[in-house]
């Protein structure tokens, strides 16, 4: 039976009809592919039969493999012979909508001073222990900032700027450079569970910042100039998230929620309740990157790893940029639409979009405001995952 993508439009496509597809580089894309392998193929039979696109996957990364390494032709090969591209979308529309999202870089201290006063916090251990997503869910983000877990002794560490910390949870990871030269990397490990508001669409709707101008930087560079009402606004997000210590070295990239790590420009944060984990997903748009102007072209295949609260929808994704201020202020400028087209296993049956087993969608609305830190999980995770 054809997989149900709940609120698609299903289109069916060849590659020869995806612009700019033999230009990729994809020995990148492959071998961001078999980082999501590793995961897939711990998959038990049952998982595999429940979800025939991971059924068809665990079969496609059994050949990848036994395939070893590719060079950029050789890969380009084995995804035009294992899958095969569907256009997906709202209803009505032919375009999915993309935003970016990055790890976060503070200076911090173990210790809390005069200038270290911002706490980050871990979850419990034993929520930790049993994989529990959702901790101090009676608790919101005023709640919390006002020192209600004060004495639990679940600071990792403390920050200078809460900017910086509302950021770092937006974005579900965060590098903290310590005094004595330390770097921790932090990953999200739970939430309270509160639903995520979108600070700069409140800007937005405000006439504080203009919707075609909005970015994390006009975002940051506002709160900056307006403390006391930028507070009142973060704490509109409920929201709160809470992080992990992780073994990462200065080098290695964050983890998203498939459990692999994430590759820049590689992997992609989706609604995991519609998308499976490892999915190739081929993105066709024009993007602010080499300015402020979406004027880069950006076609290339990237691997669905990671997932965050506000990445809702069939053709919604987040786009892993990597780490660093200048990496932030870029990530933090998109919200543009483009062509998604998602790579489906050769095995697994697709129906186009009047197909009656595909059911209709709720009305998306017209106006798209994309929050700058809509970061992901991974960054798995982010408040706004």
């Amino acid at each position: 039976m054809p997989p149900k993508i709940r609120s698609a439009q299903i289109d069916t496509l060849s590659f020869d009809k995806l612009p700019g597809w033999k230009d990729d580089n994809h020995a990148e894309a492959y071998a961001a592919f078999l980082m999501s392998c590793r995961a897939i193929l711990n998959g038990t039979k049952a998982m595999r039969k429940a979800r025939p696109v991971y059924g068809g996957l665990f079969d496609v990364c059994e050949r990848a493999k036994a395939a070893g390494a590719l060079d950029r032709d050789k890969a380009r090969v084995f995804f035009e012979h294992n899958f095969k591209p569907v256009r997906l979308a709202q209803p009505g529309e032919t375009q999915g909508f993309f935003t970016g999202y990055y790890e976060t870089e503070m200076h911090g201290s173990r210790v809390p001073t005069a200038e270290y006063s911002v706490p980050l916090y871990a979850a419990p251990e034993a929520t930790v222990r049993k994989k529990q997503s959702k901790v101090f869910a009676n608790l919101d983000r005023t709640q919390i900032e006002e020192g209600a877990l004060k004495g639990k002794g679940l600071e990792i560490c403390w920050v200078k700027n809460p900017i910086d910390a509302f950021f770092a949870q937006i974005q579900g990871s965060t590098r903290v450079k310590l005094e004595d030269g330390k770097l921790l990397r932090l990953n999200y490990v739970a939430s309270n569970g509160m639903k995520y508001y979108p600070v700069g669409r409140d800007l937005v709707d405000r006439g504080i910042i203009a919707k075609d101008d909005m970015s994390m930087d006009k975002i940051r560079a506002w709160m900056e100039a307006n403390p006391e009402e930028a507070q009142a606004l973060r704490r509109k997000n409920k929201s709160f998230v809470f992080f992990t210590e992780t073994s990462l070295a200065a080098h290695e990239e964050c983890i998203g929620a498939q459990g692999v790590p994430l590759t820049p420009l590689r992997s992609l944060a989706v609604d995991k309740k519609l998308h499976v984990y490892g999915t190739p997903i081929w993105i066709d748009a024009e993007l602010p990157i080499e300015s402020e102007k979406p004027e880069t072209k950006f076609q290339r295949l990237l691997i669905a790893q990671d997932t965050g609260s506000a990445i809702v929808g069939p053709a919604r994704a987040d786009i892993y940029f990597g780490a660093g201020e200048e990496i932030g202020s870029i990530a933090g400028r998109i919200k543009q639409f483009g062509n998604f087209v998602m790579l489906v296993p050769r095995t697994v049956a697709t129906k186009g979009n009047n197909a009656p087993d595909v059911p209709l969608p709720k009305a998306r609305p017209k106006d798209v405001i994309a929050d700058a830190g809509t970061g992901s999980t991974a960054a798995s995770a982010k408040s706004r995952r």
